[in-house]
């Protein structure tokens, strides 16, 4: 249960930061944003301020912002439509009904002729008595059909009515808030647990290891390896990984003295990759101090961000398989085996999946934030944009052949760890 309650505030908290992105950067463009979603599927619960319905849905496996003007958001009056209005103090229609039957002695009951609700706002049709009559719709009024109420959406208030510029930093802006969340994780993990020295001093030493056997003992502290100066653990367990049964020349201080040693790393294998290992453990001491956290935040964001693309070419250039990738599944279990470890090992799989989910995000494949960024440079490039059912089809495609994807590596890791 714990895990089930750590894998949904874990996943939750990335897909709602990320949405938040989206959602900032429209409604700083002017954009209306009809819907805050995290999930898909049914209603669970929504709220609605002031003109955006905030959900939470069924299927926990991401969310979405719905901006007015995107596709399926278009409203229109067919003539011969009969409606219901409801007239303001400036007798501009407030309130449209697309119901029969409304049961208020105010509507006024139109058979609709012409009318648009996103450009000149105004409605034409004849009335009950057959007189041809005009109205102006209120930039605020409300549709009402079958228990459901829309805001209309003037032109300027759509998605496509905004620049290139103002559309696409509002698709780039969610995986942004992803690598900012990633950012202020470090953050905290810096404050509360304290920011690593990072000096490479050994905690501890596996009995029988090549470093046990070639006399390194626990507190070591690690001056040279391989002729060359070694200030941080990262630089030396490098030189480790890179250099699988290779004798290495290594100089520790150990009590105020300079001990030599030559150790062999051990040859392992992991997946695709040869390394080297000595076998011993490492528990760097921690500094709590703000700006050295600070530095430490962004320091892991852009470290890790670096190495996800390191994946990614390898996944690309056929060094890793489908085999490498995990969906729901592989996820909720990974988190599973993290959570054993505490909180802050929580916190930095938290964060290593916020980057993630935003560089994935940005990969440019049709339906993904990255290929709609896509269309907005060719856009940018043409001077117009793209025909937007030629883009629909190419997004509507992508989003099949990503559905393939998921059913595939989620079967995939049901199989790894269940059969």
């Amino acid at each position: 249960m714990e895990t089930v309650i750590a894998f949904i505030i874990i996943f939750g908290t990335l897909v709602a930061f990320h949405e938040f992105g989206h959602f900032l950067f429209a409604k700083k463009a002017g954009i209306m944003v009809r819907e805050f979603a995290i999930g898909f599927g049914p209603k669970i619960i929504g709220i609605t301020k002031g003109e955006t319905l905030y959900t939470v849905r069924l299927l926990p496996l991401g969310g979405y912002v719905r901006m007015a003007g995107e596709d399926f958001d278009t409203i229109e009056l067919q003539p011969g439509h009969r409606v219901g209005l409801i007239l303001g103090n400036d007798n501009k229609v407030d309130k449209i009904y697309l119901n029969r039957n409304i049961a208020n002695p105010d509507v006024l009951f139109l058979e609709t002729e012409r009318s648009d609700l996103d450009g000149e706002l105004f409605i034409e049709g004849y009335d009950e008595e057959g007189h041809l009559v005009r109205f102006d719709i209120s930039r605020e009024a409300v549709i009402f059909e079958k228990g459901q109420q829309t805001l209309i959406a003037p032109y300027d208030r759509q998605f496509e009515s905004k620049s290139v510029g103002s559309r696409a930093m509002a698709i780039f802006a969610g995986p942004l808030f992803n690598f900012i969340l990633a950012f202020f994780i470090f953050l905290a993990i810096g404050l509360l647990q304290g920011v690593p020295t990072n000096e490479p001093i050994i905690s501890d030493v596996d009995t029988n290891s090549p470093a046990a056997l070639s006399g390194m003992k626990k507190n070591d502290f690690i001056k040279v390896v391989d002729g060359k100066a070694v200030s941080t653990w990262q630089e030396f367990s490098d030189v480790i990984r890179e250099n699988p049964e290779v004798p290495l020349e290594f100089q520790v201080e150990r009590d105020g003295q300079l001990v030599n040693l030559t150790i062999t790393p051990a040859l392992v294998k992991r997946e695709n990759e040869k390394m080297g290992q000595i076998g011993v453990r490492y528990q760097s001491p921690t500094e709590k101090n703000l700006f050295k956290a600070v530095i430490f935040g962004a320091e892991q964001t852009y470290t890790w961000f670096m190495r996800i693309i390191e994946l990614l070419g390898m996944l690309v250039t056929g060094k890793f398989t489908i085999d490498a990738l995990s969906g729901p599944v592989g996820i909720y279990k990974a988190t599973e085996d993290v959570a054993q470890f505490g909180i802050y090992s929580l916190m930095n799989w938290a964060a290593l999946l916020s980057i993630n989910l935003g560089i994935m995000n940005l990969l440019p494949l049709p339906a993904l934030d990255g290929g709609r960024l896509m269309f907005f440079l060719i856009e940018a490039v043409r001077g117009k944009p793209v025909d937007k059912k030629k883009e629909g089809m190419v997004h509507f495609v992508g989003i099949m052949l990503l559905m393939v994807l998921m059913v595939a590596v989620t079967w995939n890791d049901i199989q790894r760890f269940f059969f």
